[in-house]
């Protein structure tokens, strides 16, 4: 059995339609969206986090009206998780358990003993699709609580008849060289990794860094998708952080013989690859050019 699913994340709408930085993110979304609409056999479309740039129910409202339009083309449900721009109560108003089906009905079902986190589960012809909460409130970073490990744990206990796979936004994974993601990623990827090995999880999606990211955790595929509103450009220098226009997505591909495989779509913006900021992650300052402070020596 196989399932084609899309993959967005970081969308960061707000009700003007414009993030903290200037940039359309309501037109990112939209751009993504027309340029993707001739995709194949899609089963299903999952958005992991950060959809309102400023945690507002409008932003929300906005994301969903946009996704569910493209979903309804296909007859198939739309999936949301929480971001760190996210707010709980707000996210709830507008998506509910962030499981919506096509017929915009909420399909999915809350994680036993989670309490107001967003952690559900709903099933896409035999696919297990868990949305895990990984927000810790005004904060940058992200932790999945030990009660939804614990309740996920349980789930995993009995196989799903196509296998299940996760979607929340902060990655557990991270680049060496680049020292913010680990900072900004998922704190306790240990203990995930635990609740999951040797279970039927096939793959992992996440966002939050805005750039596309491959490594395994517990015997499944981690994917990280770039980000809708913005794209963090990593020819830049390693102790910078750099986002550029350009809206992209993922096509995750499940059940083939190369199960998971993932490729990256980027929307066709005539603005792609121009410079939103650069700054310096361990201060959040902006810098005017990328050589204006020194690189951090290397240990020896």
């Amino acid at each position: 059995m196989s399932h084609r699913i899309l993959h967005l994340s970081d969308t960061h709408v707000t009700a003007s339609g414009f993030d903290q930085d200037g940039v359309n993110a309501l037109a990112s979304l939209d751009r993504i969206l027309r340029d993707c609409r001739t995709l194949d056999g899609l089963d299903l479309v999952v958005v992991t986090g950060d959809i309102a740039d400023d945690g507002s129910a409008e932003g929300c409202r906005l994301v969903r009206q946009r996704v569910a339009a493209f979903a309804a083309e296909y007859g198939i449900p739309h999936l949301y998780a929480t971001g760190n721009h996210d707010r709980r109560p707000e996210f709830t108003d507008v998506l509910g358990t962030g499981h919506i089906g096509v017929d915009g009905d909420d399909i999915g079902q809350l994680l036993d003993g989670c309490g107001e986190e967003r952690a559900a589960v709903s099933y896409v012809r035999g696919l297990r699709v868990v949305t895990l909460d990984s927000l810790v409130p005004g904060s940058v970073h992200g932790v999945i609580s030990d009660a939804q490990l614990e309740a996920l744990s349980g789930l995993l206990a009995t196989p799903a008849p196509a296998g299940t796979i996760l979607a929340f936004h902060h990655p557990p994974l991270h680049i060496p060289t680049a020292s913010w993601m680990e900072r900004a990623g998922l704190h306790n990827r240990d203990a995930l990794r635990d609740a999951i090995d040797g279970s039927d999880v096939i793959a992992v999606l996440c966002g939050h860094f805005h750039a596309q990211l491959y490594g395994q955790l517990g015997g499944a595929g981690v994917w990280v998708t770039p980000g809708v509103v913005t794209r963090v450009d990593l020819t830049g220098p390693t102790h910078l952080l750099r986002a550029v226009k350009g809206a992209g997505a993922s096509v995750v591909e499940l059940g083939g013989p190369f199960s998971p495989a993932f490729h990256v779509l980027h929307a066709r913006d005539p603005e792609a690859g121009q410079q939103v900021y650069l700054i310096d992650p361990a201060t959040g300052q902006s810098v005017d050019d990328e050589f204006d402070i020194p690189q951090p020596a290397s240990a020896s």
